[in-house]
Parts: structure tokens; C-alpha cells; sequence
């Protein structure tokens, strides 16, 4: 006897909830309703095609695994989208089967293995498509990830630039391997994909597989325990571009990084090219075999750094254009001021601030985006920027930013510059040298100078003081 579909999509709930985050299901599957189910069929309703769109980039797997775990092997998913328009509804019914075909595959070539086990069976691979004769192994790559979508600035010119270099002769370059490493959320990941896809376009013909460390070692735990470690290595012996994803992640696994040695070696000496992607530079990394870490210094290790305010506000833009959507510049100056650290986080914000639009039938106003960021931005224990703090006292004073950063002394701007030099010391954590950098170049015995200016002004001038409290509420999130 079937569920109610009220039934199905509560159990549905509880084994997603276990899987996300607390405010992903809050913003992505609170809102959903369970409408009906006919046979193995469960429709729900979202309220706009910008949150199915969402659901089906992001969490078709996690929706598949979980309706055919409720519904069996036959379950699928039915989204009705209600889009209100002049106060009629408009039921838009989009019926999604389970499983869906995999939109992020980049298919690569068929090809014959160079190697055979067991008669006619072929070598066993965690990416072959079963049923075809000749081997075709499925890419692993995000499509969404290329480099069109990839912002360039200074914080990424040299691995983008590589990334290129490779893209067009791999394997026949000086930058085999090529290392890009650097923080969380700063666009490794998405630069190997955009290397892979730009290869593919490129050069259809080269076989190119990218895979996270974790999956390869986990791979490799399986072939060890099916005693089936040959196929393991010939299979990646057969890659043209292999892209090894977080390769910090094999320390300290000593089998693990002792394959990866031979399947190096091989695929270096026979022209093929390698890309690999770390938190830190082989330098700094800990647990890794010598041998290894010399290997990852024979090409280029490009780093990644934290982006200056003008690519986080390209990267906005960006992000708002392939979404279709449209932000006043204000609100968009707020989220790339508020958010410095973390690209991922940035555009997390930007879909968060949308979500709370389209839900709650709310235009997005600086007030509604001040609102819900100042929240987010506090579950993510965000530090208020020297570049924010520079905007707001411009802004309260009128004065263009370029002026503050200047050498110029007339005395609106100096008071400024020492009110800026003020607040960064007493609400970030930088160094005096780098408050002084960002203001002009100044050194840290003129940022004392400020601070001891602008609190002996607070104490003697009223005036001046109301400026410090007016500011204060405006720089400070609260």
C-alpha cells in the first residue's frame, strides 16, 4: 500500500537534512510542497523556474538517491512551478524522471584498452558507461565550469594564463604538471574544470578525466581490496589529461601516494599532461613523499589569491548575467565590499539574497540586501573589510576614493583618510603597515598619528564625535 505524498516528502526531508546544511534546506527545501503522488510518481510544487533550475543543478543527485530510496527503483520526480503573474496563477508542470541524464558528462572518445583481464573483459573503471563494446570514459567535467564564466584578475592572471598555455598544446608545454593552489572558495576547482573543457574543445580527440583525491584513493582502496590494482593503474595509465583535484588530501596515505608515483612518471614521460590543484604550495605541504613534491616543482605552481574589490564586483556581474537577472548597483557594491575573502561565499550571498527576493515576492532593495547579508555574513564570521570601511566614510563625507588614497593634504581629506585609518584599526584585524597601504601608502607611525588625532577630536570636538557615532552605525554589522 503506497504512502500518502505528504508521508513520502516528510521521509524525503529527514534523509536531506542530513545532507546539507542547515541554511541550504532552510532557503531550497523548506518552501517545496508535496502535491500529490500517482503510482511511483511524487509531484511537488516550487515557487519559481529560477529555484527548479537551482534544485536540478545542484541537488539532482541527492533528490534521486532519495526519492528512489522512498519510491523504488522505478521513483521519479514531478515539479509543478507556480509563477504568479497580475495575481492569476500559472501552473507550470515540468515532469523530471529518476534517474535524469547527468548534464555535467563532457564526453570523451571511445577507446580500445591497451590491456585486457579475464578473456574478453575489459579493464574495470569507475567511469566507463556499461553495455558498449569499446571503453568510453565520462570526463567528470562541470560544463558550467569554463573559462568564459572564470573572472580574470590579478589575483588569478598567472594560473588562468597557464591554464591557456596548457588548454592549447597539453602535455607540450614547460608547465606539465601545473599546480594552481590556493585558499578555499578562490576558483581552483572551477580553473582545472575550465583546463579540461577548453582541452576537450580544443583537442575532441584526447581522452581527459578529472577526479577528486578522495575518489581516486578510495578507487584505489577498492581495487586493493578486489585485487584488481593492474586494471587500477593501466586505466589511468591510458589518460591524456589527468586533473587531480585537492592532491593535499593524499597525505600521510602512503599506498596511495606510491601509485600515484608510477601513474606520474608514466603519464609525464609519455607526453601526457598532468593538472593539479592544492591549498598550498608544494613547499608547504606536510606528509607527502619527497619524491613527490619534486615531481610537483618540475612544471609551474601558480597560486591563487584573494580578490581585489574590482574582480569581486566582476565576478558579481558575471554570476547575475549567465543567471539573467538584474541587481541595483548598490546592492551590488555592498555584497563585494561585505564579502572580501571567499569567491564561493560571494556568489552564495548573491543566490541567498535572490532565494529571499523570490520567496518572499520582495524587489531587492540595499535594505533588504543589508538584512539578510548582515546575517549571512555573520554565520560566516565575516571581518569588516579596509575597502568597505573606505567606501562608507567617502560616501558620508562625499568624497570620491581615489582622493583619500591620494597624497593630498587638504584638510577634508586628511581628517577623512584619519577617520578610515581609525575604524580599519579598531574593527580588522590588520597590521598598522597594511591599514597604511591601503591608504595612500602611508607607514604605521602615520596610522598611529590618525588614531591618536581622531580620539583626542572625539573627546574635545561634539561635532566630530556625531561623525564618529554616525559612521559607526554604518560601517558596523549589526
Amino acid at each position: 500500500m503506497s504512502k500518502p505524498h505528504e508521508e513520502v516528502w516528510n521521509n524525503c526531508l529527514s534523509i536531506i537534512k542530513d545532507n546539507v546544511s542547515h541554511q541550504s534546506f532552510k532557503t531550497w527545501f523548506e518552501p517545496i510542497k508535496p502535491l500529490n503522488q500517482k503510482g511511483s510518481t511524487l509531484t511537488i510544487q516550487v515557487p519559481s523556474q529560477f529555484f527548479y533550475e537551482w534544485l536540478e543543478e545542484h541537488y539532482i543527485t541527492l533528490l534521486k538517491k532519495t526519492i528512489k530510496k522512498e519510491l523504488g527503483p522505478n521513483g521519479s520526480l514531478e515539479y509543478s512551478i507556480i509563477m504568479e503573474n497580475n495575481y492569476k496563477n500559472n501552473n507550470k508542470s515540468l515532469s523530471v524522471k529518476v534517474p535524469t541524464t547527468n548534464k555535467s558528462a563532457v564526453k570523451n572518445p571511445s577507446v580500445s584498452m591497451p590491456y585486457e583481464v579475464g578473456g574478453n573483459k575489459g579493464i574495470k573503471n569507475p567511469f566507463i558507461i556499461p553495455g558498449l563494446k569499446k571503453v568510453v570514459v565520462e570526463s567528470q567535467l562541470n560544463p558550467n565550469y569554463s573559462f568564459e564564466n572564470f573572472v580574470e584578475g590579478e589575483c588569478n592572471r598567472l594560473a588562468r594564463s597557464a591554464g591557456y598555455a596548457v588548454a592549447s598544446k597539453p602535455g607540450g608545454t614547460a608547465f606539465n604538471p601545473l599546480l594552481i593552489y590556493g585558499g578555499v572558495g578562490l576558483g581552483k576547482t572551477h580553473l582545472a574544470h575550465a583546463i579540461g573543457i577548453e582541452i576537450k574543445n580544443n583537442h575532441p580527440n584526447k581522452t581527459v578525466l578529472y577526479v577528486s583525491s578522495e575518489k581516486f584513493t578510495q578507487q584505489f582502496i577498492d581495487s586493493v581490496r578486489n585485487n584488481t590494482q593492474n586494471d587500477f593503474v593501466h586505466f589511468y595509465q591510458m589518460i591524456d589529461v589527468l586533473i587531480i583535484d585537492d592532491v593535499q588530501f593524499f597525505a600521510g596515505k602512503e599506498k596511495t601516494q606510491d601509485v600515484f608515483f608510477h601513474i606520474f612518471n608514466h603519464l609525464h614521460q609519455t607526453g601526457k599532461q598532468l593538472v593539479l590543484t592544492a591549498d598550498k604550495p608544494p613547499v608547504e605541504m606536510q606528509g607527502i613523499e619527497q619524491r613527490l613534491l619534486s615531481r610537483f616543482k618540475w612544471g609551474l605552481s601558480a597560486d591563487l589569491q584573494v580578490p581585489s574589490l574590482e574582480t569581486r564586483i566582476a565576478i558579481l556581474q558575471k554570476k547575475m548575467y549567465t543567471e539573467g537577472i538584474e541587481l541595483p548597483n548598490e546592492v551590488v557594491e555592498y555584497l563585494a565590499y561585505s564579502i572580501t575573502s571567499n569567491i564561493r561565499e560571494l556568489e552564495g550571498a548573491l543566490i541567498s539574497l535572490i532565494a529571499q527576493s523570490s520567496l518572499n515576492k520582495k524587489s531587492i532593495t540595499l535594505d533588504l540586501a543589508k538584512e539578510m547579508i548582515d546575517k549571512f555574513v555573520k554565520n560566516t564570521a565575516r571581518e569588516v573589510s579596509i575597502d568597505y570601511i573606505q567606501k562608507v566614510v567617502c560616501d558620508y563625507f562625499n568624497l570620491p576614493i581615489e582622493l583619500l588614497k591620494s597624497k593630498t593634504r587638504k584638510r577634508e581629506v586628511v581628517q577623512a583618510r584619519q577617520i578610515a585609518m581609525f575604524f580599519a584599526k579598531q574593527m580588522t584585524k590588520s597590521s598598522l603597515a597594511n591599514i597604511g597601504a591601503h591608504c595612500g601608502g602611508k607607514d604605521h607611525a602615520t596610522v598611529l598619528h590618525a588614531c591618536k588625532t581622531v580620539n583626542n577630536l572625539i573627546d574635545t570636538d561634539k561635532r566630530f564625535r556625531n561623525y564618529i557615532d554616525d559612521l559607526e552605525k554604518k560601517i558596523s554589522i549589526q
